[in-house]
């Protein structure tokens, strides 16, 4: 049985020990670079985003019909000699299985890979009742022989390295292998697993599809295993979720041109396979084979009615979202997820099987997008998952004291600014008048000494921006600058650094003073109701004018104010106008110079070397890719690329707060390759990236210089 932790001093011992483990980081961190790298090549002809859109449409379009194609497919199916269950839960799906082997006189049973059998405990409740089940997929046997989950949804032993195999293999043949010989290891698993095909009684399988117009039930592998395990043994049984439900063929085939590719990097897998009905057996007496489903449902059903979560059964379980993952990358599986690992797993967990497995992991998001990005049923994850861990709170009837604090410091906007001018204050000590606390306090956690921390501004930009400069007369645009939290009170000068480049192009920039905080931190710590209540404030604070644009230096921020801010509101359809008003001005500072400001291109070239890091928020949560690099060309910077710019720097917010470990790791790779790339100045045009690269480029005391794309462009005369 799988052992999640239930509270966070446990998960984080579990991460501790991820971290320390240097294959699993190394391999894992090998394995998200090379899929980031190559998914890309097998999409080269493929419309992503058109078929996964229309994959999602027909997927919400069957959701609220589960029940109805279940009783067509087990209409069909049973035409065709099938007999099919229904499982209200994992205890009876078990129990259905279970008596389905003592019936038919079953002793020894083989499984090929399934994760719905995963997500019951199938094994351990079939060897409890006596029977010998052994796991043919190669992945799922090694981990059956270590007595482990799977930490992978599609390879499930992808933490473990050669020779730890090697070891396995050796304790089960006691014979003595060359761990570096691989396909000694894959024809030693050959050798044992052939007779278990041949002595097996039952045949147990999952299904990819579950097509309800002809009762066809549609498998995808990769190993042979899966043919052999439904077609040797005279019993066969397939457990299905209620999610694998689709309406015909088409649906499926529309799914298989993009699972293979998102999963494992193919245009197509090894094995398709569609099994309709009970097939010819020579091993029964009615010369036909004894064929089951069982339809589990444990909680899909209600899923289905969920008007938040029903698109969590979208899911068709390639695992991309945790190949994409910065987090997983970095501790594996086992401790970012229960049974189901990676963001769908976050969120599925508290669904099967309950919010004290969910606790722990569901706080461990960084909001990074990859996984929304590369879902090819367009699940919206993170948002999902903020939606989780407000639901485990509420179910747990608790919320986290730093929660509450946030919450009410964010709603009164005078008393929020007025901590963050006393913080100045507080922190001169540790200071010591440098621009950079290097030395924290001893009582903090010595895991947040990765970095360096910038100083609170004595003055804000907002206490300052009437002395900057005057109204201009007869300005070609008039824009208002949404500042953030960071801007306005940490790096003041990159406000005066767009004012400057402003005032170039006659462009009238006013600082509404009634703004705040946008909200991210107060949704991220699931504090919704706060959250909408910081929109109306900042919705209020910039309808006095019409302005023609609202600009924000931070990617975090403009990100948020798109796309979040309808959310919020997106039952409230009052509002849906004024909302929609202020979003559709919203606008990220590469986009405005590049496409509003047209930032000319200098005839000066410059030898300073300039990589860049891509905010996650801009790239993925606006899609703004190629302007930031265009403008430092523009500029007349020499740019050099660095590997993975746009991975996450690991900052998140208060992520590298509450997880600073992670964060930490995270933020060495990144800093690595910008240093391989031998820039002399880094620049991004996220303020949050600035303090996390600038604070562990400080640190490790390199002389790359960290600054955002406002303050480079500003440099040019």
């Amino acid at each position: 049985m799988i052992k999640t932790a239930q509270d966070m001093k446990s998960y984080k011992k579990q991460i501790q020990q991820a971290l320390a483990d240097s294959f699993l980081r190394s391999a894992l961190d090998e394995f998200n670079t090379v899929y980031r790298e190559n998914r890309p090549n097998v999409y080269k002809d493929i419309d992503f985003n058109s078929l996964r859109d229309a994959i999602a449409e027909n997927k919400d379009s069957l959701i609220p019909f589960l029940e109805i194609l279940f009783e067509e497919f087990k209409s069909n199916a049973q035409k065709a000699g099938a007999i099919v269950h229904r499982a209200r839960d994992a205890r009876q799906a078990n129990e259905i299985i279970a008596r389905i082997a003592k019936e038919n006189k079953v002793k020894k049973i083989i499984k090929s890979k399934s994760m719905t059998a995963e997500e019951t405990f199938l094994n351990t409740h079939l060897e409890k009742q006596g029977f010998i089940v052994t796991e043919t997929d190669l992945g799922e046997w090694i981990i059956q022989l270590k007595k482990e989950g799977p930490s992978h949804m599609v390879m499930p032993a992808i933490h473990l390295s050669r020779y730890q195999v090697g070891e396995l293999f050796e304790k089960q043949t006691d014979l003595k292998f060359d761990s570096e010989n691989i396909d000694k290891l894959v024809k030693v698993a050959r050798h044992e697993l052939r007779p278990k095909f041949l002595e097996a009684d039952m045949g147990i399988s999952g299904a990819n599809f579950a097509i309800a117009d002809s009762g066809t039930l549609g498998l995808v592998t990769n190993e042979g295993n899966m043919r052999l395990t439904t077609t040797l043994p005279r019993v066969h049984v397939a457990l299905v979720g209620f999610d694998k439900l689709l309406a015909d063929l088409g649906s499926a085939l529309r799914i298989l041109k993009l699972l293979p590719r998102n999963a494992t990097g193919q245009a197509i897998t090894s094995y398709v396979t569609w099994i309709k009905g009970a097939n010819q057996s020579l091993n029964t007496l009615s010369g036909k084979k004894i064929m089951h489903v069982v339809f589990l449902d444990n909680g899909r059903l209600s899923l289905s009615k969920d008007s938040v979560f029903s698109t969590s059964l979208r899911c068709i379980r390639c695992g991309a979202c945790a190949n994409v993952c910065p987090i997983y990358s970095k501790v594996g599986g086992h401790k970012y997820g229960h049974v189901y690992i990676g963001a769908i797993g976050l969120i599925l967990t508290l669904f099967f099987h309950g919010k004290d497995n969910d606790r722990a992991i569901v706080k461990n998001c960084i909001n990074c997008q990859a996984c929304k990005e590369v879902c090819p049923v367009a699940i919206d994850l993170p948002h999902l998952i903020k939606k989780t861990y407000a639901r485990v709170i509420k179910e747990d009837g608790k919320t986290p004291v730093k929660n509450l604090i946030l919450s009410k410091l964010m709603k009164n906007r005078k008393l929020f600014h007025f901590a963050l001018r006393a913080a100045y204050l507080a922190q001169q000590p540790l200071s010591r008048g440098k621009s950079m606390i290097r030395h924290l306090p001893f009582f903090m956690d010595k895991n947040h000494g990765f970095r360096s921390l910038p100083v609170i501004a004595k003055t804000p930009l907002r206490d300052i921006w009437q002395s900057l400069g005057p109204e201009l007369k007869n300005p070609s645009l008039k824009i208002a600058l949404f500042a953030g939290c960071a801007i306005d009170f940490i790096y003041p000068g990159q406000g005066e650094d767009l004012l400057k480049l402003m005032k170039k192009a006659n462009i009238q920039v006013d600082f509404p003073m009634d703004q705040t905080c946008c909200g991210l931190p107060a949704m991220m710590s699931a504090q919704e109701k706060t959250a909408k209540e910081l929109a109306i404030q900042n919705i209020q604070a910039f309808e006095a004018k019409p302005y023609d644009y609202i600009l924000t230096l931070c990617a975090s921020c403009a990100s948020h104010l798109t796309h979040n801010y309808k959310k919020i509101f997106k039952e409230d359809k009052e509002s849906g106008q004024k909302i929609k008003l202020f979003t559709d001005k919203i606008i990220d500072f590469s986009s405005f110079m590049d496409k509003v400001y047209t930032f000319s291109q200098t005839q000066e070239n410059i030898e300073t070397k300039v990589s860049y890091h891509a905010p996650c928020h801009l790239c993925r949560g606006l899609h703004v890719t190629n302007e930031p690099r265009a403008l430092i060309q523009k500029a007349g910077y020499t740019y050099v690329p660095a590997k993975d710019e746009e991975v996450c720097c690991g900052f998140g917010g208060s992520y590298s707060i509450d997880f600073p470990e992670i964060s930490s790791e995270i933020l060495k790779k990144k800093l690595d390759n910008v240093e391989a790339s031998g820039a002399d100045i880094l620049v991004t045009d996220c303020p949050g990236c600035v303090m996390q690269l600038s604070g562990g480029m400080d640190k490790r005391q390199s002389p790359i210089k960290v600054i955002h794309l406002v303050e480079l462009l500003a440099q040019k005369k």
